[in-house]
């Protein structure tokens, strides 16, 4: 296998090169997620498909969250405690 000789110039190329795919990877991310925001917000402006039923169904199911929410943090809030007994015995 032939060794290749590097140099600084061709160090700084590969350097500049490797910058260059990394930031066209970074924008073509960027492109990506902006086109999936834009969907998420037009669907989320476009009620074609909502009822008034399905609007409190959404309203029980955000109050339902929320409570499982409040006993997860309590939960945790004990589990804490507990690990910090534990911790200074």
């Amino acid at each position: 296998m032939a060794r290749r000789k590097n140099s600084l110039t061709r160090f700084l190329e590969d350097i500049v090169d490797d910058t260059k795919d990394f930031v066209d990877d970074i924008v073509d991310r960027a492109k990506d997620v902006e086109t999936d925001v834009r969907k998420a917000a037009r669907n989320v402006v476009d009620d074609d498909g909502a009822s008034s039923g399905k609007k409190s169904d959404t309203h029980g199911e955000l109050a339902d969250l929320n409570a499982a929410l409040a006993e997860l943090t309590a939960q945790v809030n004990a589990l804490a405690a507990v690990q910090l007994a534990g911790a200074k015995a």
